[in-house]
């Protein structure tokens, strides 16, 4: 019997996965944030009654499956791999904005919605805090893919990143004390406020010791293996390892395996990683963290048709603009003294932190009998809806009209004459197509060919003079180009291989050096 629920679990696993990648594939082909796509798609399931798809929505939708998989099986690997990605170098140049939002952005943004829903709803106190500490997570999924489709500066793109990497571990520290703790250290009074800032300190600062510990180890360890199957092995169980680690002696693991694969990806890639273990390990990891977030985007839609709202929506609008104000009053408050930081960017990281899959896999981890649970789902996966649904999608026209964007008039000129080259081309093509399929006489079709070819050239022109004045856009193409080629000659070494035309070993220091020229290119286009 064991074996067929196994061989049943396996089978609903893997139809989630079809799911996921399916509608992935569907949205990133239109050019379309997948997130936000899987979310309303998940959400369809659910609403629609699919009897094919009944054992997956029952599967999905209990509290346990769901909580492990987001919190135990996918948040390390998600954390990790972001973290892996961040340079020491942009951490230290923004630590000033990223500290201030992650640490008291995070505690603001508690207080303040904790004793809103306190005094304006009437909940407990438990029931409050733990609702604002659920609120004081984000999740910058959807956030991050919008803003490299619509150019705006990497230093944003950093600082919101950041910001995430470290208050989800304050916000989850903050959950368990707020669920577990909080009426135990408030009855013991100053005693007790004292007991709760230690618990508060000693659980962030324990969960960075193993996190640098284990990351610092894992480092020195690349250093004796030029293998990165086995170098990928151990990230893994770095990442996993520290998780839960830390969680086994009551820390952050979320801080853990933050630090942790900092370190790894920054100290460990400087002492110990061949060029080819570098990519390999990022390639690695951008699948598993496609395939990670793809399932729990999934999941967040299925998840949230168990809302039943009933005749609460004044609750719940209250609750969302109460969440709003909060992070609103977090967010400019923390940032007040920070005046490199431009004010515009300032309300694109206000309203780009979204609520996600942490807050849904944390509140259905609350006891059954918890005082207030079920209000308290309600409102979570309200907001939660409500951020990824109606914030995602606004976050766009929002960066435009704010004009927070990299590309100038200049870029806006590039891409224009690319397109029409494009186009001539294209058009060249089909009338020597349509010369050999339609018989069309050499006469006409040369008059023709003739004149794409003076619109070519016309367009080259104006390009070279653009690249005059912006040598950057002319590097970006070169760039682009050598990548390109550079897989290219890759391919051709394999080939020679295949062949017997060389040996092993002169093909894997050829892709040594092909790979190095590879990863010099991604850091400088990462930069």
């Amino acid at each position: 019997m064991e074996e067929l629920d196994l061989h049943h679990v396996f089978e609903l696993g893997f139809l989630l996965v079809i799911l996921a990648a399916g509608v992935t594939a569907v949205a990133k082909k239109f050019n379309q944030p997948y997130s936000i796509v899987l979310v309303v798609v998940g959400a369809l399931i659910g609403l629609l009654d699919i009897p094919q798809l009944h054992a997956l929505k029952l599967f999905i939708t209990e509290g346990e499956v769901f909580n492990f998989v987001v919190i135990t099986l996918f948040l390390p690997a998600l954390l990790g791999e972001a973290a892996l990605k961040l340079p020491f170098a942009h951490l230290r140049e923004n630590k000033k904005p990223i500290l201030a939002l992650a640490f008291g952005g995070t505690l603001l943004s508690f207080l303040i919605i904790g004793f809103s829903i306190y005094y304006l709803f009437d909940f407990p106190l438990t029931t409050s805090f733990v609702f604002a500490a659920l609120m004081s997570a984000t999740d910058p999924i959807s956030v991050l893919s919008i803003f490299k489709s619509v150019g705006v500066h990497k230093r944003l793109s950093v600082v919101i990143e950041g910001e995430s990497l470290f208050n989800d571990g304050l916000a989850v520290v903050l959950f368990k004390i707020s669920a577990f703790s909080l009426l135990a250290y408030i009855d013991a009074g100053w005693a007790g406020f004292g007991y709760g800032l230690w618990e508060f300190v000693k659980v962030i600062f324990l969960g960075m010791i193993i996190g640098g510990a284990l990351g610092y180890g894992f480092s020195k360890l690349t250093r004796y293996f030029d293998d990165y199957p086995m170098e990928i092995i151990f990230s893994v169980i770095l990442f996993y390892g520290s998780f839960l680690m830390a969680e086994s002696v009551h820390a952050s693991g979320v801080i853990a395996v933050v630090v942790a694969a900092l370190i790894f990806g920054n100290y460990g890639a400087s002492i110990g990683m061949s060029p080819t273990t570098k990519l390999n390990i990022r390639n690695f990891w951008d699948v598993g963290a496609l395939l990670a977030n793809a399932l729990v985007f999934l999941m967040v839609g299925l998840e949230i048709t168990r809302i039943d709202v009933g005749d609460k929506w004044g609750y719940v609008a209250a609750a969302i603009l109460i969440v709003l104000v909060g992070r609103s009053l977090a967010v400019y408050t923390s940032m007040a003294f920070i005046n490199s930081f431009p004010s515009s960017w300032k309300h694109v990281l206000n309203w780009g932190g979204l609520k996600g899959s942490l807050s849904i896999a944390l509140v259905l981890s609350l006891p059954r009998d918890f005082e207030g649970r079920e209000e308290v789902l309600l409102l979570t996966f309200s907001v939660v809806l409500f951020s990824l649904v109606f914030q995602s999608l606004s976050i766009k026209p929002f960066i435009s009209w704010l004009g927070v964007v990299t590309k100038n008039n200049g870029f806006d000129e590039y891409e224009q004459l690319i397109s029409r080259l494009y186009r001539y081309e294209a058009a060249v093509r089909e009338v020597h197509r349509a010369k050999n399929k339609l018989f069309v006489t050499a006469p006409v079709s040369s008059e023709l060919i003739s004149q794409y070819n003076t619109q070519i050239e016309d367009v080259n022109k104006k390009l070279e003079e653009l690249f005059k004045k912006m040598p950057e856009l002319k590097e970006k193409q070169l760039e682009t180009l050598r990548k390109h080629v550079l897989y290219a000659e890759h391919e051709a070494v394999n080939q020679l291989m295949r062949e017997d035309m060389i040996s092993t070993a002169v093909a894997e220091k050829e892709h040594e050096q092909v790979t190095d020229l590879i990863v010099k290119i991604e850091e400088k286009q990462h930069d």
